[in-house]
């Protein structure tokens, strides 16, 4: 089917950084046009008063965690996991998994993210990537891996050899399926939950296999101090020591880094993933975003779990970005179109799609998304630079159209391949009992 968006002001975000009000034709699942030309349709949506950008890419969610929203606030990271999270993760099963997903990409499409790395939990992920398959959205996606810690629940830890016999089974399942849609990663937690040996072995297959490695690092004080002592030596160089930092690595948080593991993720091209509101709502610190992109560090946005933020708000994950860092370094630094770039380039980049995703260029997957300006907090938009109202006016109300590989998942606020009422009602009567499982009140 040929759609053709008639008149919207285009964010490209193409080698030139192009704006202007023009037509974008979608040609099956790829952008076919894009111009002043009105090329045939068999169906036109006219964008006049809106803009069309790149669909949204958030390279750091857990929608495992989705239906755990507001259950465990005001709590640092490491107590935040040991007294909430992991006994709620330990009492999913297959169905309240499924449930978590749709959820969580429920808000995902509404609020224009059509591209997400996702880190599932240790158990059941088939069922959240047959969430993900039935939805459209685009993910890569991994079950965590958890084999090492202290006061790690029983229904959390695995042995090495089925954490990662688990984990190639769902690779070998699910990588490259719904036409590319679906991408695999290996989903360590991160190094305080798991062995050398596990870790080395993820090194391994993940070459083997050429997919992303995607875990946590440097969050947290305590995690770095557990991880120089059982170790030897502090997150990033411990990853760099065992050939984990590589352009493939997917590395979120790096908050805490010291110069000689800023030196790593720079020369070894990882992608660090920042997710600002979660850090700041565990107090866990401000990430040094502005030095790894003098860097030339890749950098992507995400808005980690629905417990740790409490949504899955691109958009303000955008403005916090940019915030949190000028009363730091002044207000000129982290500006709106370098922001929208992480959320946009810099996603498509750590997933490894930039060739595919990220900008709106002929030949390029067609993963749109059209804002409408209407609202009174949007306007007067004559002569406003789009990335300012996207960044720091924009909310995810105001996203009205969100298309994935070509088709419309999300229209006029309606979603198009999940019947969020119904998700909505059983999200509430699951939560209770997952939270019966864990004895938690």
């Amino acid at each position: 089917m040929k759609i053709l968006f008639k008149g919207p002001t285009i964010v490209t975000m193409n080698p030139q950084e192009a704006v202007f009000q023009g037509n974008v034709l979608v040609d099956n699942n790829r952008i076919a046009y894009i111009g002043n030309e009105e090329p045939h349709a068999d169906r036109v949506i006219y964008g006049e008063g809106k803009l069309l950008i790149p669909g949204l890419i958030q390279t750091h969610v857990h929608l495992s965690q989705t239906l755990f929203r507001s259950q465990a606030d005001d709590l640092e990271l490491l107590d935040w996991l040991k007294k909430r999270i992991w006994p709620l993760e330990g009492a999913h099963d297959a169905e309240s998994l499924y449930q978590s997903a749709l959820l969580g990409i429920s808000e995902l499409l509404l609020g224009g993210t059509t591209s997400l790395v996702d880190m599932q939990t240790v158990h059941h992920t088939d069922a959240a990537v047959h969430a993900i398959a039935e939805s459209g959205i685009r993910a890569t996606t991994g079950k965590v891996m958890m084999d090492h810690g202290d006061d790690v629940p029983g229904t959390l830890i695995q042995s090495t050899n089925d954490a990662i016999q688990e984990s190639v089974d769902l690779l070998e399942k699910w990588h490259g399926r719904e036409n590319g849609r679906i991408q695999y990663a290996f989903t360590p937690r991160f190094v305080v939950s798991c062995t050398e040996e596990l870790l080395k072995e993820v090194v391994a297959l993940s070459e083997k296999y050429r997919v992303r490695v995607h875990t946590h690092a440097s969050e947290n004080k305590g995690e770095i101090e557990i991880v120089e002592r059982e170790r030897g030596m502090r997150n990033v160089l411990y990853l760099d020591h065992i050939g984990m930092a590589a352009p493939n690595l997917i590395l979120t948080h790096c908050i805490w880094l010291n110069d000689e593991e800023m030196d790593v993720l720079e020369k070894r091209d990882v992608k660090v993933a920042h997710c600002p509101t979660c850090n700041i709502k565990l107090s866990s610190g401000i990430a040094p975003i502005p030095e790894m992109l003098k860097r030339g560090i890749t950098v992507s946005l995400g808005a980690d779990g629905s417990p740790a933020n409490n949504n899955l708000d691109v958009f303000q994950e955008m403005k916090m970005a940019a915030l949190i860092q000028k009363p730091l370094h002044g207000p000129t630094i982290m500006p709106a179109k370098e922001v929208f770039k992480m959320a946009t380039l810099g996603g498509a980049r750590a997933m490894g799609l930039e060739q595919e995703i990220g900008s709106i260029e002929v030949g390029k997957k067609a993963d749109l998304v059209m804002i409408s300006l209407d609202e009174p907090h949007l306007n007067p938009v004559a002569g406003v630079n789009p990335y300012s109202l996207l960044v720091y006016s924009a909310r995810v109300s105001d996203v009205n159209l969100s298309m994935v590989d070509g088709k419309i998942l999300m229209e006029n606020r309606e979603l198009k391949t999940i019947d969020k009422d119904k998700v909505v009602k059983q999200s509430n009567e699951i939560l209770k009992k997952i939270k019966k499982r864990a004895g938690i009140s």
